[in-house]
């Protein structure tokens, strides 16, 4: 699982970060030039993301890195994510960095996959999709994390899709308005699909009147959304149905029983982070 391009940059800024200029402590004690092992371990049982990029890391240290478990895998408590050796001046800089890449990213991914597999144990053929909600500047690894949990991207960024919110239609005047705008688009949009967000089930109807094909419902509850759904399909049997807001791992299953064809979830980036453990040995070890 290695999709997600990660620039030399981006790997760059992380570990400027920690250790921009020098690591003092290892300078003080004198130990950089000794030959070191470092081992990162997960210590609970979970979905791996990641470890690519953490390799990259150590390497960009000044160490050499092999990978013991790729991005998408499920790992055992215990099980080695990343075996490094090399200079301890370049193990010790790569130290933090990679473990605090690899508790986020493995939390987010062992997080997304709880909620994929609780979805699809009621409803197989509904989507958990993630959003573009993330915190900023983590766009790519919880964009890769969230892969590596079985969920697709709701939305990347603001040029990919026509989603209309109510702070558009508060430009626009109306229902009416917008209607008139799209139909005039027609032609412009044959390769998107028109995505309003609703709240109501009267809001959901004079969208669709204006020309939306999917309607993303906000904050509704599974029960409306349950009566919704079947009303909605009878009009428009071609439409395609969105749940957003609220939804966490607690609700994921009610959600996805409710009539939709996907949940749309920023929660999943705020999952608890992994514990990953380390361990530094003195020499090269296998």
């Amino acid at each position: 699982m290695n999709s997600v391009f990660f620039d030399e940059a981006l790997i760059d800024r992380w570990i400027a970060e920690d250790a921009p200029l020098l690591d003092l402590t290892t300078h003080v004690l004198a130990v950089g030039d000794a030959a070191a092992t470092m081992r990162w371990r997960l210590r609970g049982a979970g979905v791996v993301a990641c470890t690519e990029e953490a390799a990259r890391v150590v390497q960009r240290c000044g160490g050499g890195a092999r990978i013991a478990l790729p991005s998408g895998a499920r790992a055992e408590a215990g099980a080695l994510l990343l075996h490094a050796q090399g200079p301890a001046e370049a193990l010790l800089r790569a130290w933090k960095v990679v473990q605090n890449l690899l508790e986020s990213a493995c939390g987010i991914a062992t997080a997304t996959a709880t909620m994929v597999e609780a979805v699809r144990a009621v409803a197989p053929g509904v989507a958990v999709l993630t959003t573009r909600k993330h915190p900023p500047g983590l766009k790519a690894i919880a964009l890769k994390a969230s892969l590596c949990g079985g969920a697709l991207p709701h939305r990347l960024g603001v040029g990919e899709t026509v989603l209309v919110f109510d702070q558009h239609r508060a430009l626009l005047g109306s229902w009416a308005a917008l209607g008139a705008r799209l139909r005039a688009l027609g032609h412009a949009l044959a390769e998107k699909k028109i995505v309003v967000e609703v709240q109501t089930l009267d809001d959901a109807r004079q969208a669709l009147a204006a020309g939306a094909e999917v309607l993303q419902f906000d904050k509704a509850n599974p029960a409306d959304l349950r009566a919704w759904s079947t009303a909605l399909r009878t009009l428009s049997p071609a439409v395609h149905l969105l749940a957003a807001g609220g939804i966490g791992l607690a609700n994921a299953a009610e959600y996805a029983a409710s009539g939709v064809d996907a949940l749309v979830t920023s929660s999943l980036y705020h999952a608890a982070p992994a514990d990953v453990g380390v361990q530094l040995l003195s020499g090269e070890g296998d």
